[in-house]
């Protein structure tokens, strides 16, 4: 498995289904900051049902249609980014992301977002990444913005989540508007073997 460093003692790696009992830990930590916006939250309770979560993951990915990686801080999950959908043949995709506590306030979600749109974008010839908030998660709205996106519009009443429908934001970057040289850490990116730091 690779790790892409992030700078600050802070690691990509992908999330995959052997690691469902510390993603679980983690989700149970990230809860009561996460669950009105990640609605997968809600469904990862317990090992079942977080490795269930882990892997519709590893199997849409095996299809080449999705995507889950995680961030570690000092050698602890503490959030992570993700490819909900990727349709190559569309050349679109959306990408999305969660952050526990612990882990705000060092830019993490933003280095590992232009890590995957880079590679969304350079990699596999994207023409389209998108970013889907519910409108009223500012931090998600405000991560949008400083990526470089531009909010396209307002998909009103979009989705039903606890007894009330939610309007969702529709952010996106194109291909000809993504910086030529990705934003990089002051120690990294780099790759690393596996468990290395």
């Amino acid at each position: 498995m690779y790790a892409l460093a992030l700078g600050g003692n802070a690691l990509l790696r992908p999330l995959e289904p052997w690691q469902a009992p510390e993603f679980l830990a983690h989700i149970d930590r990230a809860r009561p900051h996460v669950d009105p916006w990640i609605p997968w939250a809600t469904f990862s309770t317990d090992l079942a049902s977080a490795t269930a979560v882990l892997q519709r993951y590893a199997d849409n990915q095996a299809k080449d249609a999705a995507r889950i990686h995680g961030i570690w801080l000092d050698g602890t999950l503490v959030g992570g980014v993700m490819f909900t959908t990727f349709d190559a043949a569309s050349g679109v995709c959306e990408i999305g992301c969660w952050l526990e506590a612990a882990g705000e306030g060092r830019g993490l979600v933003a280095a590992a977002s232009r890590a995957l749109i880079d590679w969304a974008f350079r990699e596999r010839g994207m023409s389209r990444v998108e970013w889907w908030a519910a409108a009223g998660n500012t931090r998600s709205i405000e991560a949008a913005r400083r990526l470089g996106m531009t909010r396209d519009g307002v998909l009103r009443q979009r989705y039903p989540y606890r007894g009330v429908r939610h309007d969702k934001e529709i952010w996106s970057v194109l291909a000809d508007e993504w910086p030529a040289a990705p934003a990089v850490p002051k120690d990294g990116p780099q790759v690393l073997p596996e468990g290395g730091r």
